[in-house]
């Protein structure tokens, strides 16, 4: 009674958790051909078990001749449609000694489907241990159970060929698939034996139910749990469930008579109430037991999660940010024992994710992702690590283009996994991990400790580039400084220098006076070239030390304040004034200045000496602008140019300045004006204040406006408005 109860409970549910798991894995992924194949044999299955349960209670011969055929032809075609997903799952089925292996199968299952319709299959049925009729198996049975034997030992074996050649992630699907398999057809097969008149009632079947849960969870969650805590879940499970029904059963088969002596026809209350006393304080024991297995054998896996918590709480102590990086990939790949680890941080003057540090084994990864790379862009929008075979199994599932650039990407960058490193809604890059030296897989408990620690590095990244930032911040303005003292010098220099030009143009003047006034006749034409060089030589002498004089006196009205010089200037005069400061800086020759204005433009008014610093920033910046461009961009026939416009407009000025340079990011024009922000990449990089100074001239001093436009890798457009000067 109780053992019918069981085999009853055992094959009712297991029709409709593997029918409900299998309609769950179509419907899942209907497009996936394993998720097809999967369904297909779990439907099947479903129905074997229920055919099983009405020929348990079948009382009718007949009926139980027609039960029993259904039950061996759901059985064979249990066998076949599992081959055949071990085909599909392993990428199989486009072998060649596949298909002919395949096409066997197909042939002995037609053959055996048609033996059961005869009585060279099954020759009678008798009564046997729980059943009324059972069969009394024929030649064609033992040609059943022989091809059952050899289907399922193949399909193992391609299974543990394929373990040994494949990924870690795809190794571990393996291992879950061929416990299962194991598992299932333990379970399964165990009712031969009654056929075989061995009077074991097939107890295991048991494990015919449980076999497509864990399949169905290594086709559907793709970041599996170890193997190991999977065994040893399902074999504390066993073991505590055989405990709570096996008991009772034992107490009836070993005790009915004494149970009967003593309680009489109320007998069956004693197992019953063992058994729901059991069934009570059985989930407490399991959940015991399995955390102390699970303990044991993750207790290296905790150790390196310990480890990798307690680094990422010290990082944020680290200032230098290479040090910082280094750290990050040598604790990763020491701790955890992984063969590559690489690190990504954006760059905001390229717009690129560019390598920065990695620790391999003979790899060769690609040093940078731009920005809209379809990589970046998934992690931006999921914000969750990414798994290689995860990636490449979806790709393989579905025909979404993404999934392939995401697999081609990963594959350039030799990763494994990518583990996104977010600061609140800042993505700062990320970090490339291979695979584990021991060939294990990342579990759930990995990659959330890997993410913990991808949001601290963020954390301690940002503080390192801000240290770093703020050092040249403090550089540049020791430099600013600098320049400002030699500014306030310059009045006394330019009189020093002035002084020995003016010595230098004396001399010069009256040695070449002294040598026209001598008298050569009577020298020899040797003494006469001589005399002639030497005089050349002190004409040159005194033209340069005039033009010196210039160059001083320009950079005396250049440094000096005048802040209280205001006067009508035209726009020539200010463009003249700063070109003869700026050709000793730049190559005037390098770039077109184009004056786009009428002679008649209205005058500003203005101080010429900070106006003309003011240009000069301008023209500086947009040499530098098309030099940058004319380096990155290689455009043939392109030239620098530099327009100014200008045009009346209420009472001001106003004046476009625009370039055909590089260009400002759109990231970077909210920043133009901000004191010691710079674009420049090149060796002349400023120190960031040209534009901030500029600004203040503008509007502070001469009450004017000016906006700022820029595309980049197009141009850059200064707007000024200055006020027009009035007629006192």
């Amino acid at each position: 009674m109780i053992a019918k109860l069981y085999f009853n409970t055992i094959t009712l549910l297991g029709f409709f958790t593997v029918f409900g798991i299998g309609i769950l894995v179509y419907l899942r992924n209907r497009k996936s051909v394993v998720n097809n194949a999967w369904a297909m044999l779990c439907i099947n299955a479903s129905f074997w078990s229920v055919f099983y349960f009405l020929a348990i209670n079948s009382d009718n011969k007949q009926a139980s001749f027609i039960i029993l055929k259904f039950v061996e032809i759901s059985g064979m075609l249990v066998a076949f449609l599992w081959l055949r997903f071990i085909i599909v799952f392993l990428e199989l089925q486009k072998l060649s000694r596949i298909k002919l292996i395949f096409n066997i199968v197909l042939i002995l299952s037609s053959i055996i489907f048609l033996l059961n319709f005869t009585p060279l299959y099954i020759k009678d049925l008798t009564s046997k241990s729980i059943f009324q009729y059972y069969i009394v198996p024929g030649i064609g049975y033992y040609l059943f159970a022989i091809y059952f034997s050899l289907i399922v030992l193949y399909g193992l074996n391609l299974l543990s060929r394929e373990y040994k050649k494949t990924t870690a992630f795809k190794a571990n699907q393996i291992k879950y698939i061929f416990l299962a398999s194991v598992m299932g057809f333990t379970g399964g097969g165990s009712t031969f034996l009654l056929s075989f008149n061995i009077n074991f009632p097939p107890y295991p079947l048991i494990l015919f139910t449980t076999f497509p849960l864990i399949i169905s969870y290594a086709i559907l969650k793709y970041r599996l749990m170890d193997i190991r805590v999977a065994i040893s879940r399902t074999g504390t499970f066993i073991a505590v469930y055989t405990i709570v029904l096996g008991l009772p059963f034992a107490l009836v088969v070993w005790f009915r008579t004494w149970l009967i002596t003593n309680l009489g026809t109320r007998w069956w209350i004693a197992p019953l109430g063992l058994m729901a006393g059991l069934a009570t304080v059985g989930p407490f024991i399991y959940i015991y037991l399995e955390r102390k297995a699970e303990a044991r054998l993750l207790r290296e896996q905790k150790r390196y999660q310990d480890v990798l918590k307690q680094a990422s709480v010290g990082m944020t102590r680290i200032r230098n940010l290479r040090k910082l990086l280094d750290l990050i990939t040598h604790i990763v790949t020491k701790t955890v024992k992984i063969s590559y680890a690489a690190i990504y941080l954006y760059n905001q003057e390229s717009d690129e994710y560019m390598l920065q540090v990695s620790r391999d084994k003979g790899r060769i990864p690609i040093p940078k992702l731009s920005s809209d790379n379809p990589l970046v862009n998934w992690i931006v929008f999921r914000r969750q690590p990414l798994i290689y075979d995860e990636i490449k199994r979806k790709m393989l599932d579905t025909n979404d283009i993404t999934y392939a650039h995401l697999e081609e990407n990963m594959r350039l960058l030799t990763a494994t996994v990518i583990i996104p490193s977010f600061l609140e809604d800042k993505f700062i890059g990320f970090v490339v991990l291979g695979d584990k030296m021991s060939g294990e897989i990342y579990t759930h408990d990995d990659l959330n400790v890997f993410q913990v620690l991808a949001s601290q590095a963020a954390l301690a990244i940002e503080n390192a580039q801000f240290y770093e930032e703020t050092k040249e911040m403090q550089e540049q303005v020791a430099q600013a400084e600098k320049m400002a003292t030699i500014g306030t010098m310059a009045d006394g220099l330019s009189h020093q220098i002035n002084n020995r030009f003016y010595a230098l143009s004396l001399i010069a003047g009256d040695t070449i006076d002294t040598i026209k006034l001598t008298d050569t006749a009577n020298c020899t034409p040797e003494v006469r070239e001589m005399i002639k060089s030497v005089g050349h030589a002190l004409e040159r002498i005194q033209a340069n030390v005039m033009q010196g004089g210039e160059v001083v006196k320009g950079m005396l009205k250049y440094t000096r304040k005048g802040e209280d010089n205001f006067g009508e200037l035209t726009i020539d005069q200010i463009l003249d004034a700063t070109l003869d400061m700026i050709q000793f800086k730049i190559k005037l020759s390098e770039i077109d200045i184009i004056r786009n204005y009428s002679k008649d433009t209205p005058k500003i008014k203005g101080n010429l000496v900070q106006l003309q610093e003011a240009f000069f920033n301008f023209i500086d910046n947009a040499y530098d602008a098309t030099n940058e461009r004319k380096a990155a961009l290689n455009e043939p026939n392109y030239r620098g140019r530099l327009t100014i416009s200008a045009k009346p407009k209420d009472d001001f000025l106003e004046m476009i300045i625009e370039d055909n340079g590089m260009g400002v990011k759109e990231d970077n024009i909210k920043k133009v004006f901000t004191p010691f922000f710079t674009t420049k990449t090149s060796s002349r990089k400023g120190t960031g204040l040209g534009l901030y100074v500029i600004k203040k001239i503008i509007t502070d001093t001469h009450k004017g406006r000016i906006a700022f436009e820029s595309s980049y890798k197009v141009g850059t457009r200064f707007i000024l408005e200055l006020p027009i000067a009035t007629a006192e």
